[in-house]
């Protein structure tokens, strides 16, 4: 194509001669004017013709310093996650109401405060019983002193069997009454069911406690059995099992700590078809609060020695994904094709299974303006 352009040149300056030569009469000047311009235009022709080739010929093209960044790919940790949206939950937690209405006469603790197990939390008025109760107390102790007097006459074989069967019998009906008061007395003293920490209380004293209020006298938390629970997509019960590794997230607290899986509900919900997972949080627990949101990622793959790429790096045109790698050949950097085989990916970056090798250079900025063969410099 070159070649004929230029021949064509040579005829038109031949021409050119021939009619200056063939026109003595005309002015010279105006004939030198005229023959500059036509060279002008050819030459104008000819550098974008020397464009247009340049172009597509892909052993001369090279491509600028500044569109190159080249990054020699080493093997390096892998892993992919299942990621899943979960909250913090106690494993003890109570919500404690009055077991019988009543009206407050004492509250020993208030929210902050560590309680122990049977610690007493409050009061409420039980006077009434307290008094049947300290009336009932000496005509137990007269019943029972009756009894034992009816038993050592009749070891004796004085009385009858019928005055002793009698004697014993009021002793245990006041004993029974007596049961009875100290547990509606126990009714109305609300304690502490487990160790743990006063997280919430609303009755006071004066006001009247209702077994039936919506909302709870106290609320107790142990913050020493804190974990994170999940609710899990059942297409992922087959990767995800005790002991796996878990990375627990916290986006509020902008933190993030190591732990494994520590139960896996065997049973898939019918409605939400997911599984329940939870993962222990050891440790120091004060940073943590019930019900605050926390990612679990599960561990679901993992290599060691992986090569890894970033997602945007990769091209893929008809199914088939490649990068370019420079590859020195007679003394110059070439791009290089490499078909990929691809594995898991996550987080933007995405496992080469096969396709290229430890150390190879991977062009990961311009590696749009290439071709397979262009001469690149970086």
């Amino acid at each position: 194509m070159k070649s004929n352009h230029m021949k064509s040149v040579f005829a038109c300056l031949f021409i050119f001669s021939i009619v200056a030569a063939g026109c003595g009469s005309k002015d010279k000047k105006a004939q030198l004017d005229e023959m500059k311009q036509q060279y002008a235009e050819l030459g104008d022709q000819i550098k974008a013709l020397e464009a247009e080739i340049a172009l597509t010929d892909t052993t001369k093209r090279e491509v600028k310093v500044s569109d190159i960044l080249v990054t020699e790919i080493q093997p390096t940790l892998f892993r992919h996650f299942i990621d899943v949206q979960g909250i913090v939950d106690a494993s003890q937690s109570v919500n404690m109401q009055p077991m019988m209405s009543g009206r407050v006469t004492k509250v020993l603790v208030k929210e902050g405060d560590a309680v122990k197990v049977g610690q007493v939390l409050a009061e409420m008025d039980y006077d009434i019983y307290a008094k049947q109760l300290n009336s009932l107390q000496p005509q137990l102790t007269l019943a029972r002193d009756l009894y034992e007097r009816q038993q050592r006459l009749w070891d004796q074989k004085i009385g009858s069997e019928l005055q002793l069967l009698q004697a014993k019998t009021q002793v245990e009906s006041l004993e029974k009454q007596m049961e009875t008061l100290r547990e509606n007395i126990e009714m109305h003293i609300l304690k502490a069911p487990i160790n743990g920490t006063i997280d919430f209380s609303s009755i006071k004293v004066g006001q009247l406690a209702s077994a039936m209020s919506m909302e709870p006298a106290f609320r107790i938390v142990n913050l020493s059995g804190l974990k994170v629970k999940a609710e899990i997509a059942e297409s992922y019960a087959a990767k995800v099992n005790v002991g796996n590794a878990v990375q627990i997230h916290f986006p509020d607290l902008n933190a993030m700590v190591d732990s494994k899986v520590s139960f896996v509900e065997r049973m898939i919900d019918p409605m939400t078809r997911t599984f329940t997972a939870e993962s222990a949080l050891n440790g120091d627990n004060a940073m943590y609060h019930p019900n605050m949101i926390a990612v679990l990622k599960v561990i679901d793959y993992e290599k060691a020695d992986a090569l890894v790429l970033p997602v945007n790096v990769v091209q893929t045109v008809n199914n088939e994904s490649f990068v370019y790698v420079a590859v020195q050949e007679n003394g110059q950097w070439i791009a290089r094709k490499r078909t990929l085989v691809l594995g898991n990916s996550y987080d933007g970056n995405m496992e080469v299974v096969s396709g290229l090798n430890p150390a190879d250079k991977v062009i990961t900025t311009g590696q749009l303006d290439v071709t397979d063969g262009s001469v690149v410099r970086f």
